[in-house]
């Protein structure tokens, strides 16, 4: 596997420039405060390097020295016990558990229905969108239930679902009527500095950034 000098000594991110995993990795990285490389990838067009390095040629993919990592629920992971400062996931197993399986959640029950929106059809974007809505309006309660999202601090659940909720706007999605606890959760997130370090040029234009 041929890796460059330059990528063997940094941390090496792969990264679409636009997409709701990326942008989740990449949250990870910012609230740790890590500094690495970061390599835009047109999905449909992935570079040699990407293609040599990751048998699904997927983004995001983590680079550094000789691991190899994919999948943005490994990755971030990952930088959580590799970065253990700030800790992004509980020190009890039961709700860590709990976050991992919300995670979960979000990765098959949310996200499928963006790349619908993003990707698809006229059919399968509108169909993604009423999902969405759903999804957003059974979820109310569990946003107004504590500060983040199933927990009283920030998680790598968040750094999951944050990404969704800065999309909505681009998506043509709006918020429930009794939806200002997603609002409020949104702003309390967007306003964070990490948060603005996370986002590339092109998702800078997806919203407006709460004042």
């Amino acid at each position: 596997m041929a890796v460059s000098p330059r990528m063997r000594n940094a941390l090496t991110l792969f990264s679409s420039v636009d997409d709701v995993l990326c942008h989740r990795v990449r949250l990870v990285l910012a609230a740790k405060g890590v500094t690495y490389d970061l390599i835009p990838v047109d999905p449909q067009n992935p570079p040699e390097d990407l293609i040599d390095l990751n048998p699904f040629h997927s983004v995001p993919t983590l680079v550094e020295r000789d691991l190899v990592l994919y999948a943005a629920s490994v990755v971030g992971e990952y930088l959580d016990e590799r970065y253990p400062h700030p800790p992004l996931m509980p020190v009890d197993p039961l709700s860590r558990a709990r976050l991992r399986l919300a995670m979960l959640r979000i990765e098959h029950e949310w996200v499928p229905h963006v790349q619908a929106i993003q990707l698809g059809n006229k059919q399968q974007a509108d169909a993604g969108r009423k999902r969405l809505k759903e999804l957003l309006t059974a979820a109310v309660p569990v946003f107004k239930a504590s500060k983040f999202y199933l927990n009283h601090e920030m998680s790598l659940a968040d750094c999951a679902m944050a990404p969704i909720i800065w999309r909505l706007p681009s998506l043509d999605i709006p918020l429930p009527k009794d939806g200002k606890a997603i609002e409020d959760y949104g702003n309390r997130i967007f306003r964070n500095p990490g948060f603005v370090r996370s986002l590339t040029e092109k998702e800078k234009t997806l919203r407006d950034l709460p004042a």
